[in-house]
Parts: structure tokens; C-alpha cells; sequence
């Protein structure tokens, strides 16, 4: 009767190190299974208003409920586009995995990057800011952009450029104030408001 080949010895060494990568994983596996609740991120995403509803989005990425609040606020100053306005310095989340989550001052940007490198995160925020986008801005088409991952990437919004005449108040306003501190009386002259004077104009 003939007997049975040997595997040959290339095939055993494959089957015993791919065996050792399964235990290794299964170890893995059990050690993280072992640890506690609290103790691991439970990676929740859900809305959390800041100052207006649908405002804020909780992104619990760290041990005992803490993470992220993130605020969204929708860029309309482009004619007839709703399109979010990204804000990398978002709130420290405490308690996000309970009944009463808060904001306790601010995570770090790094936090806030990383936090855009998830698909799930991403996907939310579409969801939210598509959200706002119609209620705040109905009569404008929604059009996402990706947030930044990098500092590289973000580019904050261009400060308006105040003119002179804009920064000086109004010298009759100023008299009117003036007027009631002191419970004088005003003349017909002090109720017209006049233009500003051009910037070197009397000197």
C-alpha cells in the first residue's frame, strides 16, 4: 500500500507562521475586548447645538466620553451658494457618551484634523451642514467641500476691510449720548445725523 507524501516543507512553515498570525491577532482581540468601557473611544457622532439648533456635531474619539464638539457654520457670502465654513478649533467634549454632554474650552487642532481623516466623520458632517444649509439658506444650492486634514489646508476667511470714515462715530451722536447722561435737553440739531467728514478734511 503506498504511502502518504510528505507536505513539502515550504507549505509547513507557511501553515505554522500563518497560524502564529492568527493567535497573535486572536491575543489582540481579547486584551481590547478585556479592557473596560470607559476606558475606550465609542467612536459617537450626533448632533450637539452649540448656540443654535444643528450648530454642533459631538465626535467622541477618546476614552470615558471625551472629544470633539465641532462647530459648523454655513458660508453664504458667495452669490447663491450654502457651503460650510471650516473652524478647526473645536470645543473638548466631557461626558459624550452620557445624558448631559458638554464643551469644557478647546481641543487642539491636531485633534480636529484627525478627526477629518474619517470617512464616518465626513459623512456627517455633509449631512448636517445639507441640513442647515436648507433651513438657514433655502433659496441657495448646498455645495460641500472637503475640510481640511492639514494646517496647510485651511484657509480662514478674508477679514473686511474697514475704511477710516467707519471706525469714527458720529459727533452728533455722540453729543445726543452725552445729552441724556446728563439730562439736557436736545436741540432740533442734535436729532439729524450727518455724513462723516472726509478723512483730512478741517486740518
Amino acid at each position: 500500500m503506498p504511502r502518504p507524501s510528505a507536505a513539502p516543507p515550504r507549505l509547513l512553515r507557511a501553515h505554522a507562521g500563518g497560524g502564529v498570525a492568527v493567535g497573535l491577532l486572536l491575543l489582540l482581540l481579547l486584551l481590547t475586548a478585556c479592557q473596560p468601557a470607559e476606558r475606550r473611544p465609542s467612536g459617537r457622532i450626533y448632533p450637539l447645538p452649540r448656540q443654535q439648533p444643528g450648530d454642533g456635531l459631538a465626535v467622541v474619539n477618546r476614552p470615558r466620553g471625551e472629544g470633539l464638539q465641532i462647530w459648523l457654520d454655513p458660508d453664504t457670502s458667495r452669490p447663491g451658494l450654502c457651503t460650510p465654513r471650516w473652524n478647526p478649533d473645536a470645543a473638548r467634549l466631557q461626558g459624550g457618551n452620557g445624558p448631559r454632554p458638554r464643551a469644557t474650552g478647546r481641543a487642539s487642532r491636531q485633534e480636529f484634523y484627525a478627526a477629518m481623516a474619517s470617512a464616518r466623520v465626513r459623512w456627517q458632517l455633509w449631512r448636517q451642514f445639507a441640513l442647515l444649509c436648507r433651513q438657514r439658506a433655502p433659496q441657495r444650492r448646498f455645495v460641500w467641500t472637503e475640510p481640511p486634514r492639514r494646517a496647510q489646508e485651511f484657509r480662514p476667511a478674508p477679514l473686511l476691510m474697514l475704511e477710516e470714515q467707519h471706525l469714527l462715530s458720529d459727533p452728533r451722536s455722540i453729543r445726543r449720548a452725552e445729552k441724556r447722561l446728563l439730562g439736557q435737553p436736545l436741540s432740533p440739531e442734535d436729532l439729524v445725523d450727518g455724513e462723516q467728514p472726509p478723512a483730512g478734511a478741517g486740518s
